[in-house]
This record gives C-alpha cells, sequence and structure tokens, in this order.
C-alpha cells in the first residue's frame, strides 16, 4: 500500500479525530469535517452546544496543514498531521483547542517579546481485559515507585513505545513506574508551546496504540482505580527570550526566593485564577475523585519551591533551566486548552499586578496555609470558570462556554454512575 495521510485534530473532549486521506493529499492540503462534532459527548450524544450549529444545518468546518507539518507515523505506511480549523467562511474556528494555544502563544510574543516554553509530563495506568471482559489493572508484580525492568512491565510494552518514540523523533526524558502500580510517567523535553503539545498528543495517541497492540488498555484518565492514586498533567514552562535565553532566569540557583518579576506575576496570575482554571484543566466527574487534598494535585490555592503539595511548584533548577510547573491540570483536559490556560492565567497575573500571597509553608497533608481550593466537584469547577469571565475571555470565550454547557450535561450523565460505571465512561477515550 502506498503512503496515505492520517489528518487529525484534538477536539473539546481532547478525543483525537481524523480521517485517513490518499497520498495525493501529503503536502499542504485540507479536509472537512462536520463543525457539530464539537457538540458530541463521550456517550456519542449530539448536543446543541455553543458554536456547534447542530440546529444550523450541521455545516462544515475545514482542517488545514502544512506540507512540512506532515510527520512519519507508528504505522509504517501512514504518515501523520495535525492541522488547524476553520469556519465555513474561512475563518479560524473559535472552538479550536489548537487556535486557543495558539493565540496564547501570540499573546505572549506580541505584548512582551517573550516565547513560551513548555514540557509536560503525563502519568497514566494500565489496564488488561480480564476473562469476563472487565477492565482490570495490568499485573505487574514487583511494580514500584521509579520501578523499571520485567517486574515493573512484564510485557515490555514501554519499551515499544520508547523504541517507537526515538524513531520518529519525540524526545523523551524520561518514562518511569509511578507510585501506584501499575502507573507510569511519561516526560517529553521542552519546546515552543505548540510544538511540545503537538508532541505530546501524538505521543499519547501512539503509546495507546502501541500498547493496544500488547492487549493493554493505557489509559490517561485522572482516577481509574478508586484505591490508587491519581494521574496528572503536569506543565512545566518557562520563556525565551528575544536573545534565547531563559526569561525567569534570575541566578543560577532556583527557587522562591530568587523569582524575578515575571515568575512572581506569572504565579500571581495563576493563584488568581485557581478556581476558574479547574473548570478547564480538571474537566471530568472523575477528575475529582483525584483533585482531593493532601494528594499532590494542586488542590489547594498555594505555591511554593520545591514542593510537591503546591499547585504551582517553582523548581530549584536555576539559569536556562529556571522554570514553573502548575499541578492541577489531568490529560482528561484538551492538552492545548489546558496550556492555554495556564499561560492566559499567568499573563494576566503579569499584566494585572495581582498580589501574590506568600509561599506555602504547611506540609500539605496536615497543614496548609490556605483554605483556598478548586471545587469538590465537576459541577462547581464549571460554576467557578463560569464566573472567570476574565479568564473565559482571555482562552476563547466561544470555546469556554462550549465547554461550559457540554459540561454541565456531562455532570447529568454521570450523577448516577459510580466505580466502574464512571470509569468506563471515559476509560476508551481518555
Amino acid at each position: 500500500m502506498k503512503d496515505r495521510l492520517r489528518a487529525m485534530f484534538c477536539d473539546h473532549l481532547s478525543i483525537m479525530r481524523g480521517k485517513y486521506l490518499p497520498n495525493s493529499k501529503i503536502g499542504d492540503g485540507e479536509t472537512r469535517f462536520c463543525r457539530s462534532t464539537f457538540g458530541v459527548h463521550y456517550d456519542k450524544d449530539l448536543l446543541d452546544a455553543p458554536g456547534a450549529m447542530m440546529m444550523e444545518g450541521l455545516p462544515d468546518m475545514e482542517l488545514r496543514w502544512k506540507g512540512d507539518e506532515i510527520r512519519d507515523s507508528w504505522d509504517p505506511a501512514t504518515k501523520i498531521v495535525l492541522g488547524d480549523l476553520y469556519d465555513h467562511e474561512g475563518a479560524p474556528l473559535p472552538l479550536d483547542p489548537r487556535g486557543a494555544l495558539k493565540r496564547a502563544v501570540a499573546a505572549w510574543q506580541k505584548g512582551h517579546g517573550l516565547t513560551p516554553m513548555v514540557g509536560i509530563e503525563l502519568e497514566a495506568y494500565a489496564m488488561v481485559g480480564n476473562e469476563q471482559g472487565r477492565i482490570v489493572p495490568y499485573d505487574a508484580p514487583g511494580g514500584v515507585v521509579y520501578g523499571t525492568g520485567p517486574f515493573t512491565d512484564p510485557l515490555r510494552f514501554t519499551d515499544a513505545i520508547w523504541e517507537k518514540a526515538d524513531e520518529l523523533g519525540f524526545r523523551l526524558d524520561m518514562i518511569t513506574a509511578e507510585y501506584d502500580s501499575p502507573q507510569f510517567e511519561f516526560t517529553l523535553t521542552f519546546d515552543e508551546a505548540v510544538r511540545a503539545v503537538d508532541d505530546i498528543v501524538l505521543f499519547r495517541l501512539m503509546a495507546r496504540e502501541i500498547a493496544l497492540e500488547h492487549g493493554v488498555v493505557l489509559t490517561f484518565m485522572p482516577k481509574p482505580i478508586a484505591e490508587a492514586g491519581g494521574s496528572g498533567m503536569h506543565i512545566n514552562f518557562s520563556f525565551r527570550d528575544a536573545d534565547g535565553k531563559n526569561a525567569l532566569d534570575n541566578g543560577p540557583v532556583g527557587g522562591p526566593d530568587n523569582l524575578n518579576d515575571l515568575g512572581r506575576g506569572c504565579i500571581a496570575g495563576l493563584m488568581h485564577h485557581h478556581k476558574g482554571l479547574a473548570g478547564l484543566l480538571t474537566p471530568t466527574a472523575n477528575s475529582f475523585q483525584r483533585m482531593q487534598p493532601g494528594i499532590l494535585s494542586g488542590y489547594w490555592r498555594n505555591w511554593g519551591g520545591d514542593h510537591r503539595c503546591v499547585t504551582t511548584r517553582i523548581s530549584a533548577e536555576g539559569g536556562q533551566k529556571a522554570r514553573l510547573e502548575h499541578r492541577m491540570a489531568d490529560a482528561s483536559a484538551n492538552p492545548y486548552t489546558a496550556v492555554a490556560a495556564v499561560l492566559s492565567a499567568a499573563r494576566l497575573g503579569l499584566e494585572n499586578g495581582y498580589d501574590l500571597p506568600p509561599a506555602e509553608t504547611g506540609d500539605g497533608f496536615e497543614r496548609t496555609d490556605t483554605r483556598e481550593s478548586v471545587a469538590i466537584d465537576l459541577k462547581g469547577a464549571i460554576n467557578d470558570l463560569e464566573a472567570d469571565r476574565v479568564l473565559g475571555d482571555t482562552v476563547g470565550r466561544m470555546l469556554v462556554d462550549n465547554q461550559i454547557f457540554m459540561k454541565r450535561k456531562e455532570v447529568r450523565k454521570t450523577r448516577d454512575l459510580e466505580g466502574d460505571q464512571l470509569r468506563d465512561f471515559y476509560v476508551y477515550f481518555v
């Protein structure tokens, strides 16, 4: 078979959508999808969500890509590309999460001459089907935190992921076992924000598909095993200035005592918009099984140094490695939307001069300096997102209104689901 093209985008639910196209499309190109895809829910219910135009004829939207963005994929006969979405009049589609990230990056470049640099850490659980057809945890009998080798991964599916990632140019920093077996962490190196998120979106898809070839359902949902810990999507970021230097660099040592004005402004923005961010960064009912106090999840409105119980963590590394780590998000969020929201909140803090509260001094388990947190459930988080008009307008009004509508429907769809039923509502999509 001649090479074909797999043209894709990541939708409002963080589900990858696409088409296989003939090799004549390998180059600058476009293809059309139904715009009302942005009204489709996990259970395939089609809803009249803001911007989806379900009741206006379900018109087309267009996915466009550049030939130089086409990549080799893990299927030897298939090239792959991520594109940008446009409406039926040829304007950028306001619902497009990738477009939201591009707007967030452009605002930093235009307003401050800085290019956001991003590195993402993804956590995931490995699940398998049992003889009764139920999804159960993958049996890793010797799995421990920072575990490696066959006792941690008997099928060696993570080796296959690493091999293919290396072959395709994904720059992996690390694969390791996490605290709760069979949980794994995958980290890619820093890059310019759009490229970094493109990489993490395609890497996540590749990892899930390669794992499936080994009989493993690799899920990035926030809490697939009720009695185990949660999985996050930590967003590390810094900024490159016009001279190619790290604009957060305030000397060879990092940490709270060496923050410059840029770093302090960014953290102030993340603190100010803490509650609203949850509606975009932890956007499923399952997210709030993870989003609890004392479990390293970004629950509290706090920040600090090398402290895993704060939401915004300042690396102890300084110089060119100086960075901020936002620990709230999970991968049920669209990564483009999540990074756009974090960068937008950070910029609002810098530009609006928000007050920065003191750094956390508590242990995060038995004591914290703050009692301010995200909401206790998805319903509350969406209410907080709706109330934070400044954040919503900055990320993109139509995208956020679509999120609010779809997630309120999700609250109703999941309110009577518990345990495995709630997990199975999401597990094959996230």
